[in-house]
């Protein structure tokens, strides 16, 4: 193609967003992804056994379905083969003595089994979620909005006026509340706080962290509002719709094409060069799907401005994570009944549980129980394995991004604190006790299995430092207004014509697509 308006490097969610909407108001973009595949996060392989068919990362897409870019692009995406396998048993929790808890898509449901756990607590759940609902244009306008804007200082200006100055801050004040605050102050019963707790940890954050309680509110809206959709296939279905529509509106896509820097004339981005040493013009925007360290170090090195380069210094990245992929000879056998159709089932001794386990990891230990994210793909969708068969997906959000010791004191970690193979597997076997604690002969039913840990997932996809998939850390200091960085103001640089989209700049991390939607509708 001549020379496109835009330029997108990356090709995650947000810059698949960005380059659809582009395309839709007659603008011509060229997405470029350094790997030979596009997805960022999203990426499907048969890496167990033929025909074993697993998201890699993320697989989850409540996020997406609920968002204003699939509101934008869902029937287009369509068009071109995307579909969404559903449950109604969207997640549950599972503690070491057996004990169980389901959440449906039906709320009343919901309501009555809450409160035969604890009296009071389903009645609590429903204020709770309904909060959400009621406040949902205030919340959704600030989670999901262009925070320096003039719509955000009309929907601020009018929450003042209705509710009061003094109620809008109290409200404000009281979504700062940390989960375990949330959870300790509003619920009675263990089982309901060990439902909710390990979703703060899908969020980047710890049950501790401010915030966490107003995230796992917005997180159980969600889940039982749109459940825990996966894409039927698996994540390069999502891809290769996306890529369709992308060329069906005028656009382009190259792989293997890893951009070296930022080209920049008078004080304007103008266009990049890659590895390879050629140059390629943009006529109007550069637009950086990427972290931080990559456009403030790599891509623009000595031409960073120095505020920026001293910024990203400061930049604080999150946990690591661990995922493990399981092909099985049969469905799993839960000693829990109820649980083998539930999409995301997390196993931990509860709230006190998953708070151990994320100190262990931010200090750089190897959690003695970790908390345990399963997936169960093939019960939303069978056709991501031959009849009968099963897969699983792990996800451990609680992996030290250096190793410094083991919390149990079991493992030996490596002197220089990075992991490797020995080590990888060696902590996927305590996974799998764990497991095997909870599924009948489940060890008998392997077929293979697959781990990879936070120095894996990094070495596919740069932006994942440290095995960190939330694009740095999600503290309340780095979201919002301060996300990046303190003086961030959207998706501007000081470097006009350039800008920053991903999990690192506000709305944050999760497969929303949300900084590219926005950015796309101000360009």
């Amino acid at each position: 193609m001549t020379a496109p308006d835009h330029i997108i490097i990356g090709s995650g969610i947000n810059a698949l967003v960005c380059a659809a909407l582009l395309g839709a108001k007659g603008a011509s973009v060229l997405v470029l992804e350094r790997n030979d595949r596009i997805g960022g996060c999203m990426r499907t392989e048969e890496i167990t056994a033929p025909g074993f068919v697993h998201d890699v990362m993320a697989t989850t897409f409540v996020l997406f379905i609920t968002s204003p870019a699939y509101a934008a692009l869902g029937k287009d995406l369509a068009r071109h083969g995307l579909e969404f396998c559903h449950t109604a048993l969207p997640t549950g929790v599972l503690r070491p003595d057996g004990s169980h808890a389901v959440l449906t898509t039906d709320r009343a449901a919901n309501i009555a089994a809450l409160n035969r756990m604890a009296s009071g607590d389903g009645d609590r759940h429903g204020g709770d979620v309904g909060d959400i609902e009621r406040n949902a244009g205030l919340l959704f306008g600030l989670l999901g909005g262009a925070l320096w804007s003039y719509p955000t200082t009309k929907l601020m200006a009018g929450e003042a006026w209705r509710r009061g100055p003094r109620n809008l801050a109290a409200f404000l004040g009281e979504a700062l509340v940390p989960a375990r605050g949330w959870l300790e102050t509003g619920y009675t019963s263990d089982m309901v706080r060990a439902l909710w707790a390990p979703w703060v940890l899908h969020a980047g954050l710890g049950p501790e962290d401010a915030f966490s309680g107003q995230i796992a509110k917005v997180i159980a809206f969600a889940l039982e509002a749109a459940g825990a959709p996966i894409v039927k296939g698996g994540a390069k279905n999502l891809l290769a719709a996306f890529e369709a529509l992308i060329k069906e509106r005028g656009g382009a896509i190259r792989v293997n094409a890893d951009v070296a820097s930022i080209v920049q004339k008078g004080g304007r981005a103008t266009g990049i060069r890659l590895a390879s040493g050629e140059t390629l013009m943009a006529l109007k925007s550069v637009i950086c799907s990427v972290t931080p360290t990559q456009l403030y170090g790599r891509l623009l090195g000595d031409a960073a401005p120095k505020r920026d380069v001293d910024a990203t210094r400061d930049y604080r990245y999150g946990k690591g994570n661990f995922q493990i992929h399981y092909a099985l000879n049969k469905p799993p056998a839960w000693r829990g009944e109820g649980l083998d159709k539930v999409a995301l089932l997390h196993l931990t001794p509860g709230l006190d549980g998953v708070s151990k386990a994320s100190n262990e990891a931010v200090r750089g230990l190897l959690p003695e129980v970790p908390t345990v994210c399963v997936g169960q793909p093939h019960a939303l969708d069978p056709s991501r394995c031959p009849h009968g068969k099963a897969i699983l997906w792990l996800q451990l959000p609680e992996a030290p991004r250096v190793v410094k010791g083991d919390a149990a004191g079991q493992l030996e970690t490596p002197a220089d604190g990075q992991w490797n193979d020995a080590l990888r597997e060696a902590f996927a076997d305590r996974v799998e006790a764990i497991l095997a604690h909870h599924i009948d002969d489940f060890r008998g039913t392997v077929i293979a299995r697959r781990a990879y840990s936070p120095a894996d997932l990094e070495a596919m996809n740069i932006n994942l430092v440290g095995g960190d998939p939330y694009g740095g850390s999600s503290t309340i200091d780095q979201s919002l207004l301060w996300r990046p960085f303190k003086a961030s103001r959207n998706n501007e640089t000081a470097i006009q014509g350039l800008y920053h989209i991903g999990a690192s700049t506000h709305p944050g991390a999760g497969l929303g697509g949300g900084s590219g939607f926005l950015l796309a509708g101000r360009l």
